[in-house]
């Protein structure tokens, strides 16, 4: 635990401005697209695809993204997911700046945006600077065993799973005094050397 505060003293300050940046993030369309290329595939892979995505303005053009995200698992159902989400945008959108609660926008947003599930819904909200949802992806699990939060990896994230665990999490980051938003960023750098996104 010693080496986790330390850890965190030393990130705390790129930490704080990365989230910064989340909360001042206003490009709701290709960050739900990058949510929803993310599963996985690495989220450096996904990221490059969105940035040629945007590049060609698929958001406002007619263009197949299936070409240009071949480097995601997957790519074929997630291009019919993409689509889907460019022609419910504007009822996505108008829901997600209503003054819901994170909660009640995650479940919004599983119910709504094809290839959505608890993790990538939590990740889009915490890209826009939501700040009390928890990312269960595999860095965050391994990182919860270790500091013996939960005992074993789930075979599956059920949603009763997934709220099981974040409540986990979410006592686990009272009890070190870092907030839940710090911790993921901070387990993630632990993992990959690096605070992406």
């Amino acid at each position: 635990m010693k080496f986790l505060l330390d850890y965190y003293q030393k990130k705390k300050p790129e930490i704080k401005s990365r989230l910064k940046e989340f909360e001042n993030n206003k490009d709701y369309f290709y960050e739900l697209c990058f949510c929803i290329l993310t599963p996985q595939s690495s989220a450096k892979s996904a990221w490059k695809s969105i940035l040629k995505l945007k590049e060609l303005d698929f958001q406002n053009k007619n263009i197949n993204p299936e070409d240009y995200i071949k480097n995601v698992r997957f790519h074929i159902n997630k291009s019919k997911y993409l689509n889907e989400l460019k022609n419910n945008y504007d009822f996505i959108l108008s829901n997600i700046k209503q003054d819901k609660d994170s909660r009640e926008l995650r479940e919004f947003l599983v119910k709504n945006v094809k290839g959505y599930g608890y993790k990538e819904a939590s990740h889009f909200l915490r890209n826009i600077g939501h700040k009390d949802l928890a990312i269960l992806d595999r860095h965050i699990l391994k990182n919860l065993i270790k500091h013996k939060v939960i005992n074993e990896l789930p075979k599956s994230l059920t949603p009763k799973k997934y709220f099981e665990i974040e409540n986990k999490f979410i006592n686990f980051s009272k009890k070190t005094n870092m907030p839940l938003d710090h911790l993921d960023l901070l387990f993630w750098s632990q993992e990959t050397g690096e605070i992406f996104k």
